[in-house]
């Protein structure tokens, strides 16, 4: 697995697995825990390391319990959750001692006593209570129990003035990017300020037509239109989570290091 460099040092592999419907009934968002382990059985036998979580997919507990069912040691493995926002109770993020009883339930949900990325969901409009979540965040960094800090869907606004009020710096931007959208000036400011740039949903809301352009470039490399896609992104430097609940699929979306897409082929791929 090819990784990147965090700012802090800490290495964060270019492609995971998002969980937000594994273990659901139906493998729906909304629907409520089957607490089948199966897909966090299969992406952990396809050869994934880092799983995507967050307090609002509710799916904490199926991932705590799925590595903690693996024969792998906990150190193999890169967990990344979110502190809950946009229409999420204010109250929430307004009064520390709730925000340090969302942040321990991620710890007890997932089995463990430290949390490789933790980041902020979606921004707030008020600033303050951004400040207020990031500032207890730095204090579970500061006590060894978190790693590294980021956040998610933040723009070029927002993330400034975040990173002019951290003590400590957010490592990680996580904004969609997939063909339709690939974000491209959030994704260069991301970059430019020293942070990653990790694209959910990398291979969804994708046009027909769009499939149509990438199966073919993916045929000269003997690829899906998926993994092109995939690739697009890994080759400039932008992390991915893709998610499937079929090892097949899950498999494939890890085999995209064995090829590198010609500039012709970016050229045409950044226009779809």
């Amino acid at each position: 697995m090819q990784k990147i460099t965090l700012a802090n040092g800490h290495a964060l592999d270019l492609v995971g697995t998002g969980t937000n419907t594994f273990g659901k009934i139906n493998h729906e968002y909304t629907q409520g825990l089957s607490n089948d382990l199966s897909d966090m059985a299969y992406a952990i036998q396809a050869g994934y390391r880092l799983f995507d979580t967050a307090v609002s997919y509710r799916t904490e507990p199926i991932v705590g319990q799925g590595l903690a069912n693996s024969a792998l040691a906990r150190d193999q493995f890169f967990i990344t959750t979110k502190f809950p926002g946009r229409d999420d109770d204010p109250k929430d993020r307004q009064n520390e001692a709730r925000i340090r009883q969302i942040i321990d339930q991620s710890f007890a949900n997932l089995q463990t006593d430290r949390i490789d990325l933790y980041l902020l969901h979606h921004p707030w409009k008020n600033h303050e209570d951004i400040l207020r979540v990031w500032r207890v965040l730095e204090s579970y960094v500061n006590a060894g129990r978190i790693n590294s800090l980021g956040v998610s869907n933040y723009d070029q606004e927002l993330l400034e003035f975040l990173m002019a009020h951290a003590r400590i710096q957010p490592v990680l931007n996580q904004i969609e990017s997939h063909p339709g959208r690939w974000n491209d000036d959030l994704i260069v400011f991301t970059q430019a300020k020293g942070l990653v740039a990790q694209a959910w949903g990398p291979l969804t809301n994708v046009a027909e037509t769009s499939r149509e352009a990438l199966s073919e470039i993916g045929q000269k490399y003997g690829k899906s239109w998926a993994q092109v896609a995939l690739k697009y992104n890994v080759q400039r430097q932008v992390a991915v989570i893709p998610k499937s609940h079929q090892l097949c699929h899950q498999e494939a979306n890890l085999d995209i290091f064995d090829f590198t897409l010609s500039a012709e082929d970016l050229a045409h791929i950044q226009k779809l």
